[in-house]
């Protein structure tokens, strides 16, 4: 509404000034093509040359006098609507300050208690995960029963020129400003009292329009309370987290305990958590709360609020959390789903909408899951695990069906952690970002690689000799061979032929968000020198499953508002081509051939499932610190990861594939396929099979690529691949 008149009187002068033109400009043209005709015509009747027509001077003149008039009557028009507009502006925008100004909410309602709704977060069959609620036993505390230091520890990290400015800090909005516009990075810029506007007066959207409407509301606050009311409606009206809504309700959920009970510590963890609720939970993740509660105590020795000793004190006190009382479904996810919608609306709206959210989770499937890793992991004791967490991916529609964050979300200090989205080494998993890119380049499943010792220099690192998990070489192998088996030395020199750089850029565009074209990868990225996510490198044989095509998993199919109306609605999947369908049939052909891997696996392992034919791959990190295993199907993709949390090394002597993720993964994705037909990849046009007489050996090929004469080539060391 307020583009109105401008676009108006941008209209209006536009054409008005193109009118302008034409007439003025006319009767100028003409004026001065009459002249020099005159002048012309005098100096020619001197030298007695050809006479200009009286006709066509007459003519002239009456087509001057016309564009005179013109121009005259042009002025008066330009004059009329150069009023109408001024009236038009003088008229509307009143109006429109006016409108705009009645919409706004009074400051009185910051007085007012207010009702909400509680959202909730459901599963994709309408089964109650978590519910995020206003706590029912919320109750406003007066400013001075607040503790001293947890009032000082808000204002160091939120506000600290609080009682200086009036409202609104133009160094903040002008940082905010430059951080957002060269850097692209969101920040805040927001006092105190703006945060109180935001959070109880205005609804979520992030407009300008609404940014204005908050600080003109700012203003008017500041105008009509003092500092202390406004402080004292921050506190008691700030969301810290779950169904803590003010600070008394967070000194319940958190330390079970009063606010005016609070010491240094508590107090400086709390003052750390409105900025991001989710992330700075010591209930999900303490190592990030503890380095969020160290910033803030470093912010009040920097303002003088405390010094050095006390900060230090405080930072060394372990804090008794309360466990949590309230039910919660599948809570790594719920924390994750949380997470994307306060980015998307605001930690106020999504605590106190009311909103109805559907998930893509299975939550049956996700008990199952549940029950397979805590079990599971209880065994692994003997291998030196501690820890288990899984993805279930829906192919087709790119939809999260099961996301177990750790084997007990409960457990006391680690079981909140989310291993699914955190940073671990994927050891050999990754191979397939390698071969992929070789398959679709020079090389095909028949191509012939040396597993031999191979030493590599650079200059300024120490020489890279790449070894094999069995500690072996084996000579001659083909590259399905050596990708079934997760042979070492053979992936190097595929990556050493396809180049470094080229491998990370196709895992970005697989699927590995965190990976950058930078130059800093060397050969060892194909082993997993680089670190991932669980639900990133589940997504990239998610890509391979989808027969080559990239679609960001989901994890919200529709959010209702309070009143029912649906306010997000999950986009129809439209993958992004990254590999072609044949490199993708080929790396499905090669990782669900159960014969070519067995010299590394074995008859007895947990790759297989009886009655399907699921392509899969593990990975151990060389300290065996982690261990991995991914497989899938044309329908799901499922993704397990076993380890510490605090990285310990597991038993050295556990076997890849025969232990740790891979019972985890036979076991899930048997629960997957129960009761679904088999289901293999359709050979796309441009694949044919070639069968070798000889030696009764076939291999499947991209039309087009460097076919062999023969499949029954010489192997050298035969006798070791055993």
């Amino acid at each position: 509404m307020l583009n109105t008149p401008t676009r108006i009187g941008a209209f209006l002068l536009k054409s008005t000034k193109k009118l302008e033109y034409i007439f003025l400009h006319l009767h100028d043209n003409f004026t001065g093509v009459f002249r020099k005709l005159t002048q012309r015509k005098k100096r020619r009747s001197r030298k007695n040359f050809f006479k200009i027509p009286t006709v066509f001077l007459r003519s002239m003149e009456v087509l001057l006098f016309t564009l005179k008039v013109l121009n005259n009557l042009f002025k008066k028009i330009h004059l009329f609507f150069l009023g109408i507009l001024l009236t038009i502006l003088f008229m509307f925008v009143p109006y429109v300050v006016y409108s705009w100004f009645k919409e706004l909410p009074s400051p009185d309602m910051l007085t007012i208690d207010q009702k909400y709704g509680a959202t909730q977060i459901l599963d994709r069959n309408g089964v109650l995960l978590y519910e995020i609620y206003a706590d029912e036993k919320y109750e406003p505390v007066k400013l001075e029963r607040i503790p001293e230091n947890a009032v000082n520890a808000t204002i160091a990290v939120e506000d600290s020129l609080f009682y200086i400015h009036g409202g609104l800090r133009p160094d903040s909005i002008i940082r905010a400003f430059r951080k957002t516009l060269f850097d692209g990075d969101t920040q805040g810029g927001s006092t105190i009292t703006q945060q109180l506007v935001k959070n109880v007066l205005l609804s979520p959207e992030r407009t300008f329009s609404r940014k204005i409407k908050e600080a003109v509301l700012s203003l008017m606050v500041e105008a009509k309370y003092s500092k202390e009311q406004i402080l004292e409606m921050y506190l008691n009206n700030i969301a810290y987290g779950g169904n803590a809504w003010g600070i008394q309700s967070a000194s319940q959920k958190y330390f079970a305990k009063n606010v005016w009970e609070l010491d240094l510590a508590e107090s400086a963890m709390l003052a750390g958590l409105p900025s991001s609720p989710s992330l700075y939970s010591p209930l999900n993740d303490i190592e990030v709360a503890k380095s969020r509660q160290r910033y803030v105590l470093d912010r009040m020795v920097a303002l003088g609020y405390i010094n050095s000793d006390e900060a230090k004190e405080a930072s060394a006190e372990e804090l008794n959390l309360a466990r949590p009382k309230d039910f919660i479904g599948a809570p790594h996810f719920v924390n994750y789903v949380r997470q994307t919608l306060e980015n998307m609306y605001g930690s106020n709206f999504v605590n106190r909408g009311g909103l109805k959210v559907t998930t893509t989770l299975d939550f049956a499937l996700q008990q199952k899951a549940e029950a397979i890793i805590f079990d599971e992991v209880q065994k692994g004791t003997r291998y030196g695990f501690s820890n288990g967490a899984a993805v279930v991916i829906d192919v087709k529609n790119a939809e999260i069906l099961v996301y177990v964050g750790s084997s007990d979300y409960f457990a006391p200090v680690w079981g909140a952690f989310d291993v699914v989205t955190s940073y671990r080494q994927p050891g050999s998993s990754i191979k397939p970002v390698t071969y992929s890119l070789a398959l679709a380049d020079k090389f095909t499943p028949a191509t012939i690689l040396k597993d031999s010792p191979v030493v590599y220099t650079s200059q300024g690192s120490a020489p890279y000799r790449p070894v094999n998990y069995d500690g072996k070489f084996h000579g001659d192998v083909t590259l399905r061979s050596a990708l079934a088996n997760s042979y070492n030395v053979p992936a190097v020199k595929v990556a050493k032929a396809v180049g470094p750089d080229n491998i990370v850029s196709l895992g970005k565009d697989m699927g590995l968000t965190n990976w950058k074209v930078d130059g800093s990868y060397g050969l060892s990225v194909t082993l997993g020198g680089k670190e991932v996510r669980l639900l990133d490198l589940a997504n990239v044989y998610t890509t391979l499953a989808r027969k080559g095509a990239y679609a960001e998993p989901s994890q919200i199919i529709s959010i209702r508002d309070g009143r029912g109306y649906e306010i997000f609605s999950k986009k129809a999947v439209y993958p992004k081509q990254i590999i072609s369908e044949e490199v993708s049939y080929l790396m499905w052909h090669i990782l669900s051939d159960n014969q070519a891997r067995l010299p590394a696996f074995g008859i007895r392992n947990f790759l297989t499932v009886p009655g399907k034919q699921i392509a899969v791959k593990t990975g151990t990190t060389d300290q065996i610190k982690d261990n991995w295993t991914f497989g899938f199907t044309p329908s799901y993709t499922v993704g397990v990861w076993v380890g510490n949390n605090d990285n310990k090394p597991m038993n050295k002597y556990m076997a890849s594939g025969l232990t740790g993720a891979a019972p985890i993964w036979n076991r899930i994705m048997s629960e997957v396929l129960s009761g679904k037909d088999n289901e293999v990849f359709e050979m796309p046009p441009g694949v044919f099979i070639k069968k070798d007489e000889g030696c009764d050996r076939t291999e499947v090929f991209i039309k087009g690529s460097n076919v062999p004469k023969s499949l029954c080539p010489k192997m050298e060391n035969e006798q070791d691949k055993d």
